[in-house]
């Protein structure tokens, strides 16, 4: 409310005063914070900045997904309502933020701009930028040309182009439901059958989705298999072999130290299937997709093949010669960067793992150093980042009814303590 004195004047009356207001008499304007990703880390940021930024988010798709849920959508797909919300009334109208919803195109670091293809438009369109962070996450499907996947939506026009469901437009959240509804039917009838099925790869993502087809498709046989020792190969040996033991408990066929050679007679022998499977899923690394970024910033190696956002100590984007990209202000955080910072074994900060707790973690930090440079300017002393604590937390489902939860996991091989299983552990 407007602050008022009343003075009574020389002619008998009174007049309203407005009371000085306490501001100079020049106010700078806010900085503007574009945020590339509205997901897990780009809320994040967003929900952190808008009180001393102009942000804008744009993100390729219209709708949030809980991606670490997925695999249970596909095996009851009403499931899909409780990992997914729309964007736009969250962002604009909970967050008080923009929100473009497109995808981008390019991102200029000298010129401080983004050139962003709205949904409906036939054009790109430029919008610049203060600072920038970068929160595109990444792909799952390391065999295929980009990375395409059950695991996570295809929303890139190029990839779409090449996609192995083109009639199916995962940007909009009913083409999401209708994907997730074709693959549940796809399972009633390889039920009815009493199919064959071959799950490429036991880490998290294969144990879970061998567990869950198990669970809600009992008729369906069920092989997985994996080039290591043993399935689950970051996690302790607790929690490693519970996995192990449950799968072998409910009928899942496992055969480990085999690499996955589907031309070979011989392979298809030795796990138990002469006649081949009756359909594979392969559940096995990342691909990075980041197209948007010029060469000079993406590494040449990594998972996948490379291709991850290259940064330093403090979240910011460098190029391959370790100069910063731009002028310091841009970040990238998550899934999206090279996980790492430094080479083997002298390592500035060891790989981490691609997963949503240390993209948070990671998001903060970049946050804090693109408030101390708003502030500061280049002179600013900037927040180095470290391994988060929370990529040491791995919860692996088995199925509705039983999980294992490891805590306190690092860089070492098979570190972290097995804290919670069975029920409890699925609650």
């Amino acid at each position: 409310l407007k602050v008022v004195l009343l003075r009574w004047s020389v002619l008998g009356g009174c007049e309203v005063v407005p009371r000085r207001r306490r501001f100079p008499c020049s106010m700078a304007p806010k900085p503007r914070a574009l945020i590339i990703g509205g997901q897990f880390s780009g809320t994040f940021c967003a929900r952190d900045l808008k009180h001393h930024f102009h942000v804008t988010i744009v993100d390729c798709k219209e709708y949030f997904e809980y991606t670490p849920g997925i695999l249970r959508a596909y095996v009851k797909p009403c499931h899909l309502d409780a990992l997914t919300f729309t964007l736009e009334p969250v962002i604009e109208r909970s967050m008080g933020v923009k929100f473009i919803w497109g995808e981008v195109k390019k991102l200029d670091g000298e010129n401080k701009c983004a050139l962003i293809k709205p949904i409906f438009a036939n054009s790109t369109e430029e919008v610049g930028f203060d600072y920038c962070i970068i929160c595109s996450g990444c792909n799952f499907g390391p065999f295929k040309p980009m990375g395409e996947s059950l695991w996570f939506p295809t929303v890139h026009e190029d990839e779409m182009k090449v996609s192995d469901w083109p009639h199916i437009d995962e940007r909009f959240i009913e083409g999401r439901r209708r994907h997730v509804l074709e693959e549940y039917h796809r399972l009633i009838d390889l039920n009815k059958k009493k199919a064959n099925i071959l799950i490429v790869g036991a880490g998290f993502i294969g144990v879970e989705w061998a567990t869950e087809i198990e669970h809600f498709f009992p008729d369906i046989g069920l092989t997985i298999i994996d080039a290591l020792p043993r399935v689950l190969g970051p996690l302790p040996d607790g929690a490693a072999a519970y996995c192990s033991d449950y799968m072998a408990a409910v009928g899942i066929k496992e055969f480990c130290d085999t690499k996955y050679d589907a031309k070979s007679p011989e392979f298809w022998k030795k796990i138990g299937m002469p006649n081949g499977a009756d359909l594979e899923y392969v559940c096995i690394g990342v691909k990075a997709s980041n197209y948007f970024m010029p060469q000079e910033t993406l590494s040449e190696k990594g998972p996948g093949g490379g291709g991850w956002i290259l940064m330093n100590e403090y979240m910011q984007v460098k190029k391959k010669d370790g100069s910063v990209w731009g002028d310091g202000s841009i970040f990238a955080v998550g899934d999206c960067n090279y996980g790492c910072i430094g080479e083997p074994p002298n390592w500035v900060m060891p790989p981490v793992p691609k997963i949503s707790y240390p993209g948070e973690e990671q998001a903060l930090h970049a946050v804090v150093n693109v408030k101390k440079l708003a502030k500061k300017g280049p002179k600013a002393s900037l927040q180095k980042t470290w391994w988060p604590w929370g990529a040491g937390m791995f919860a692996t489902s088995l199925g509705p009814h039983d999980a294992c939860f490891v805590m306190g996991a690092n860089w070492e091989k098979n570190s972290g303590y097995t804290v919670n299983w069975w029920i409890p552990g699925a609650l």
